[in-house]
């Protein structure tokens, strides 16, 4: 078997309830290699309304498929902005690709910088176009709130497109600019 827990205890794991009766429909579930906890508290602290909602343990049932020792950390349910995520202690198999990011939507240039910052303090990457990964290889996207407006308009996209692909952390002034230049 590839995973280090059942199917069946993953899957009970995704269908209970983390919060009470608002919980959203979604919630995206991260895999780590026994950092769950460390991440979940790393996420909660850069982000003002960040919390972590419940924290599980693995017991002595399935140890011959998990390995991990009776009391250690096997699940933690946090929210970040409202949105729910549960970090697994899955085991090594599986690690974090650019084909996921998480994206911050962001008021303003002192928000970005916090939470590029913060987000590649102790081991993160910078990557390009507002793109990072964290010290836990998740990917995330820091971007102004009104990017999308800005890149689909076809009279702004193309020089917004120049200048973001010019750029590591997204500055929004030379996009302001642009934008103001654009408005006439």
């Amino acid at each position: 078997m590839l995973y280090d827990i059942t199917h069946f205890e993953l899957h009970h794991l995704l269908q209970r309830p983390v919060r009470g009766a608002d919980m959203q429909d979604l919630t995206t579930c991260l895999w780590f290699d026994g950092q769950a906890l460390e991440a979940a508290e790393f996420y909660t602290a850069i982000f003002p309304d960040g919390k972590i909602t419940s924290v599980t343990h693995f017991g002595k049932a399935g140890f011959e498929v998990h390995k991990r020792p009776e009391g250690s950390v096997m699940t933690v349910a946090f929210s970040l902005n409202g949105q729910n995520f549960l970090g697994l202690n899955g085991g090594p198999n599986f690690s974090f690709s650019e084909a996921i990011s998480i994206v911050i939507n962001c008021d303003s240039q002192d928000e970005i910088d916090h939470y590029w910052n913060a987000l590649t303090a102790d081991g993160g990457a910078e990557g390009h176009c507002g793109w990072l990964k964290d010290k836990f290889g998740l990917s995330w996207q820091i971007v102004p709130s009104w990017i999308g407006e800005l890149m689909s308009d076809p009279s702004r996209s193309d020089k917004a497109m120049a200048e973001i692909m010019t750029m590591r952390k997204i500055e929004t002034e030379p996009l302001l600019a642009l934008h103001r230049h654009e408005q006439g």
